[in-house]
């Protein structure tokens, strides 16, 4: 009886041991199993997926737009007529040429800074995590991007030259949506959804043409800023 009693406990005692360290092994393989996933998801997506892009850009790039609206609305047209059928028509033919000239001028400028600031912002953020900035992801990211926005800039010539001034902002702020949807596939999936908002705000353009400069300024600038800001809080 007695012997029967130990030789059940013992039994009772190797099971227990066995069991616990079986699901010690079992837990450590799974915690191993999971990091395995982990790295191999992150392998993945570095190598599908351009990580690089700085919330700070699109932040600097809303800011510098909106500068360049100020300097468009305060010193190159006339604030009155900003949200009037006037704001490129109702030029006179002697001034509207050389305010035309202008508006280009100050639109490139804006263009330039922020492209110029979202490179080096992105580049200073591929170097702090040891990536490359030029690899085949980046470049398909960019022919996706630079096709749309060709085209737009064709389009936007032929209005140019057509006189369809009306119709010339909600093609930016739409030709630009589209390049961000098309390159979206290749970096985060909130550039995608960003490049829908300005499509939607170019459609809104288009039906209400005489608010354009309004339109312009939520698109390129405030839309933008909240882009930076979110992106800049969740990645970075």
């Amino acid at each position: 009886m007695i012997r029967s009693f130990y030789l059940f406990i013992s039994f009772y005692v190797s099971n227990f041991v066995f069991q616990s360290t079986f699901k010690l092994f079992y837990m450590d393989s799974k915690s191993s199993y999971f990091e395995d996933l982990k790295i191999i998801k992150k392998v993945m997506e570095e190598s599908s997926r351009f990580l690089s892009l700085s919330g700070l850009s699109g932040l600097f790039a809303g800011l510098i737009a909106l500068a360049g609206a100020t300097v468009a609305g305060l010193l190159i047209m006339k604030p009155g007529i900003l949200l009037t059928d006037e704001y490129f028509t109702g030029l006179s033919a002697g001034s509207s040429g050389m305010q035309r000239g202008l508006l280009i001028i100050d639109a490139m400028l804006v263009l330039v800074a922020a492209l110029g600031i979202s490179v080096y912002l992105s580049y200073r953020r591929a170097l702090r995590q040891g990536l490359k900035i030029w690899t085949p992801v980046s470049k398909r990211l960019l022919v996706n991007l630079l096709i749309p926005l060709a085209t737009g800039a064709i389009f936007i010539i032929i209005l140019y030259v057509q006189h369809q001034w009306h119709l010339i902002i909600p093609a930016m702020l739409i030709f630009y949506g589209l390049s961000l949807v098309s390159a979206g596939k290749f970096t985060y999936s909130e550039v995608f959804y960003f490049g829908l908002s300005e499509i939607l705000t170019g459609l809104l353009c288009a039906v209400f043409p005489v608010y354009g400069f309004f339109f312009w300024c939520v698109g390129f600038g405030f839309l933008h800023i909240a882009y930076g800001l979110f992106m800049y809080r969740k990645y970075e």
